[in-house]
């Protein structure tokens, strides 16, 4: 990892590099006098939206930031995580586990709207009424997949051990997904798509 980033610099993570760029980006325009309507329309996702129209948003969503959130923090994340991957198992296969990520933490939150608080892992309509936006889960997944693939079992179960500790100490919409994330990164290397090299 190290060498192809000496050998090529940035052209090494580009994926990393549009992915950070994203984020900062689209934090100024959420903020921003005449742009945050459109951001909202693109790339908002909430439990409530039909199917189809999450669908649409999801590529979007996964770059657009929590406005309550600083996002320094959430650009370093990326930057570390996902140029870590990107380095190790390819662009292609980065894309893929992130957007796989997020699209399983967007049907968690479907699936926790139609539960309810009465059932597991279901949640109370109040807590699902916020914009499911973010690359969190995605840099989780991340981090669990590129750890599987080089066999590092103690980093992979640290990370499962945190998220799990996390939901058990403070249910919330976010912890969940991440579990959710990370879950079918798990079936999916367990049963052989993800294992093979990229």
């Amino acid at each position: 990892m190290g060498r192809r980033l000496r050998v090529r610099g940035p052209r090494a993570v580009p994926v990393t590099l549009a992915a950070c760029g994203g984020i900062l980006a689209l934090q100024l325009l959420q903020h921003g006098h005449g742009t945050s309507g459109w951001v909202e329309r693109l790339g908002a996702v909430y439990a409530t939206l039909p199917w189809w129209q999450a669908l649409l948003r999801t590529p979007l969503s996964l770059f657009l930031p929590d406005p309550s959130l600083p996002v320094w923090g959430l650009a370093l994340q990326v930057v570390v995580v996902f140029g870590i991957a990107e380095t190790t198992v390819g662009r292609r296969r980065t894309l893929g586990v992130a957007l796989l990520a997020t699209l399983a933490g967007t049907g968690f939150a479907r699936y926790s709207l139609w539960a309810g608080p009465h059932w597991p892992l279901g949640l109370p309509a109040h807590d699902l009424l916020v914009r499911d936006t973010g690359p969190s889960a995605a840099v989780v997944a991340l981090g669990v997949y590129v750890a599987l693939r080089y066999r590092a079992w103690w980093t992979v179960g640290a990370i499962v051990l945190a998220m799990v500790v996390e939901v058990v100490s403070l249910p919330n919409l976010a912890g969940y997904e991440h579990l959710a994330g990370v879950a079918v990164i798990l079936a999916l290397f367990t049963r052989g798509p993800l294992r093979a090299a990229p």
